[in-house]
């Protein structure tokens, strides 16, 4: 079965518009900040806080209560983090060589090494996977990019090999457009859904940066990780203030639910 990488977001008529809560069951998560079915969700932290494990964990979880598929794309990050994931997938058994048919996840990679054009596709490949398992399966979809500062970078790269006219900080004309075509394709349909966690890379730490800035605008949720909490050796190192979602409301959560978080 092949399907193009590059095609338009589902029609208007398509979408499943309720908004309805996607179970992580990571408490600290599902509590404070929970994620939207078919939204997209931030995830931010540096090096060694843990997003590995909490992916893991996410992919463990989905598999196991929802019957669900995940598809990760590394889009840009280290080869040997690829190998660790995969390794540590086999140990758990998310993926089941033996039977690959039991296997619960889809890895699709486009490592630092490669050229720009393959790092740019490879977000485009691991969202048109997912795709398929929403559409064609009618499965609930979890897809995580790994990392979508690279897909831009990658964009820019590609931008530049072009020859187009450079915008702010070097970045390319087309940023906007690019992510777009990206994020508005990752949503709900009346078939399934696909709910993406996306690792975001802040350069120097710095939020108005164009890369973070328009990802930012696609944003249903963020998880925050906090070093400090790593280092006490709390896991996950959910930073609780710096979360955010647009579902903690009383009218999508409940009133409880609502009230219990703000207390916390």
């Amino acid at each position: 079965h092949t399907s193009p990488i590059h095609k338009s977001a589902p029609a208007f008529i398509q979408l499943d518009t309720k908004l309805s809560i996607f179970e992580t069951g990571i408490k600290v998560v599902d509590l404070l900040a929970p994620y939207r079915r078919g939204g997209k969700i931030g995830l931010f932290g540096g090096a060694g806080v843990g997003k590995t494990v909490l992916i893991m964990e996410l992919i463990n979880n989905i598999a196991k209560a929802h019957g669900g598929v995940s598809v990760f794309g590394g889009v840009g990050e280290r080869t040997r983090e690829g190998n660790d994931l995969y390794m540590e997938m086999k140990e758990s058994g998310v993926i089941n060589e033996q039977n690959l048919a039991e296997s619960k996840v889809a890895l699709v990679y486009g490592q630092m090494n490669e050229p720009p054009g393959a790092r740019m596709r490879v977000g485009l490949t691991a969202l048109t996977m997912a795709e398929y398992f929403r559409d064609v399966n009618e499965q609930d979809v979890l897809l995580f990019i790994d990392n979508i500062f690279r897909f831009v970078q990658a964009g820019s790269e590609v931008s530049a090999l072009l020859g187009r006219m450079p915008s702010a900080v070097g970045y390319q004309p087309t940023l906007s457009t690019e992510m777009g075509s990206l994020q508005e394709r990752i949503t709900s349909t009346k078939e399934g859904s696909i709910t993406s966690i996306q690792a975001v890379y802040v350069p120097a730490d710095d939020l108005t940066d164009p890369a973070p800035a328009t990802t930012f605008a696609h944003l249903d949720a963020t998880t925050v990780l906090s070093r400090g909490l790593a280092a006490k050796g709390i896991y996950p190192a959910v930073d609780p203030l710096d979360s955010t979602s647009t579902m903690l409301q009383p009218r999508i959560v409940g009133e409880e639910h609502y009230e219990t978080a703000q207390r916390v």
